[in-house]
């Protein structure tokens, strides 16, 4: 099963370009649920901007709307800060304990160690976790695991590839520019 089939069926789903690829959005009544890298055209179902005779609800709809025009000011460089409902129905426990206080506590432009995170939530012994609540991050770029590095200052891993998690952090002005 891919991460599309794990979506509620009253999602809204829709592919977006962006400078690091095309970004599959879903969305719920409640909130953006999901954002993924490297989607394929037919991530969102036939025609790539919402399947064709699904039932998406309108709100969903409107999360994607509103979550598709941040992101574009994100990547000009206009946005700092996502202001996005979120659903967070595909994460809980330990890892959406770690991705709340992610999203809440790291901004723009700043990087946080793994373990940084594992002592904000009162487990200091859990940066190995931590790592693999960034790995299930269901909103990358939103909740941003990007900005989240190894204590030693290497980049760790990213679900996206790490010339992504790059490029988004010379965006934020965190690393030069990659050279190619």
């Amino acid at each position: 099963m891919n991460a599309t089939d794990a979506l509620a069926p009253r999602t809204a789903r829709r592919v977006v370009d962006s400078p690091i690829g095309p970004l599959l959005l879903a969305a719920t009544d409640r909130g953006l649920v999901k954002v993924g890298f490297h989607a394929g055209p037919d991530a969102a179902g036939t025609g790539g901007a919402g399947a064709a005779g699904r039932d998406e609800p309108a709100g969903a709809v409107g999360h994607t709307a509103v979550a598709e025009e941040q992101l574009r000011a994100y990547f000009a460089g206009g946005l700092k800060e996502f202001r996005l409902e979120l659903d967070w129905s595909l994460s809980d426990g330990f890892n959406r304990r770690v991705l709340e206080e992610l999203a809440a506590r790291v901004p723009f432009g700043s990087v946080v160690s793994y373990q940084f995170l594992a002592d904000r939530v009162g487990e200091p012994g859990a940066a190995q976790a931590v790592g693999r609540a960034m790995a299930s991050n269901p909103l990358p770029i939103v909740v941003p695991c990007h900005r989240v590095i190894e204590s030693d200052g290497g980049l760790g891993g990213f679900g996206g590839g790490l010339d992504t998690k790059r490029s988004l952090l010379a965006l934020e002005g965190v690393l030069p520019e990659p050279l190619f």
